[in-house]
């Protein structure tokens, strides 16, 4: 089994802090509303596997379209990739961090 880390946050972070990453702050800024609405959709995912993980004998058949739907969606990304939804919600939000210190970094390098 691979056991390589496809996330970078640390990476970023340290980059970022360092001054060595840096982006236009037109662009973080996109990035970072970008990431930010990944997220919501991320714990909207993680809220729908909690619930049906918590039910003791779930049938997607009694849930209405639009719900069963979401639940296919969120119990089937986890079966491809077991645990990848809630290393991303940790990982995620370092490269926010990032982005905001890098943004932060291209402000000061402008003055």
């Amino acid at each position: 089994m691979d056991t390589c880390d496809d996330f970078a946050g640390e990476l970023f972070l340290t980059l970022a802090t360092d001054g060595r990453l840096v982006v236009d702050s037109d662009r973080a800024d996109k990035l970072i509303a970008d990431l930010e609405q990944t997220l919501a959709v991320l714990h909207a995912r993680l809220r729908v596997l909690d619930v049906w993980r918590r039910n003791p004998h779930p049938h997607i058949e009694e849930l209405p379209v639009y719900v069963a739907g979401a639940v296919v969606d969120a119990v089937f990304a986890e079966q491809l990739a077991p645990g990848r939804l809630e290393r991303a919600a940790v990982e995620l939000p370092k490269y926010v961090a990032a982005l905001k210190a890098a943004r932060c970094a291209s402000n000061r390098n402008d003055a």
